[in-house]
């Protein structure tokens, strides 16, 4: 048994898994939590590691199931390949990727970070750069921004906050 690379159709990795599943393949899908801003609040969404790609787990002697119906299941674009030959994976790197995605579940990756420049772009401070302090309650953050030469902190919806570049 060797892992395998899939590439799927844009947005369908969880489909193409649940497809795959079914149809009695052993699969992986990487998944991280990520910060999202959605309807004007940050939410914590799980995001593949890998945007358009899972491995599959495929057995490659003759009495092995027959790999033609991957490419026909619903959001799977390809079995990526090198020329005719289907890209191996090592299972260390499948090992390690999974250790790392446990490690990391617990801490979602930040919509914003503490101490990242922001701007806000709507209400009486629009156009006033400031620093992002941290989340103040489910639909708020705190920000620092200089006013009257102080350093105020005031909370404001994250969608009125666009990163600095």
């Amino acid at each position: 048994m060797n892992w395998y690379l899939i590439h799927t159709k844009p947005r369908q990795e969880k489909c193409a898994l649940q497809n795959l599943e079914q149809q009695g393949y052993l699969c992986y899908l990487p998944i991280l939590p990520t910060e999202k801003l959605r309807h004007g609040s940050l939410a914590v969404a799980n995001e593949p590691m890998f945007p358009r790609y899972l491995f599959i787990q495929l057995d490659t002697s003759n009495s092995a199931k027959c790999w033609s119906p991957i490419r026909s299941t619903k959001g799977v674009s390809r079995l990526v390949s090198f020329g005719i030959e289907p890209a191996k994976v090592d299972d260390r790197l499948i090992s390690l990727l999974r250790s790392r995605e446990e490690a990391i579940r617990s801490q979602p990756q930040r919509f914003f970070s503490p101490g990242e420049r922001v701007q806000l772009t709507e209400g009486a401070f629009v156009d006033i750069e400031g620093i992002y302090q941290m989340a103040d309650g489910e639909s708020r953050v705190m920000v620092l921004i200089e006013l009257l030469s102080k350093p105020v902190r005031m909370s404001v919806s994250p969608a009125s906050l666009r990163k600095v570049s």
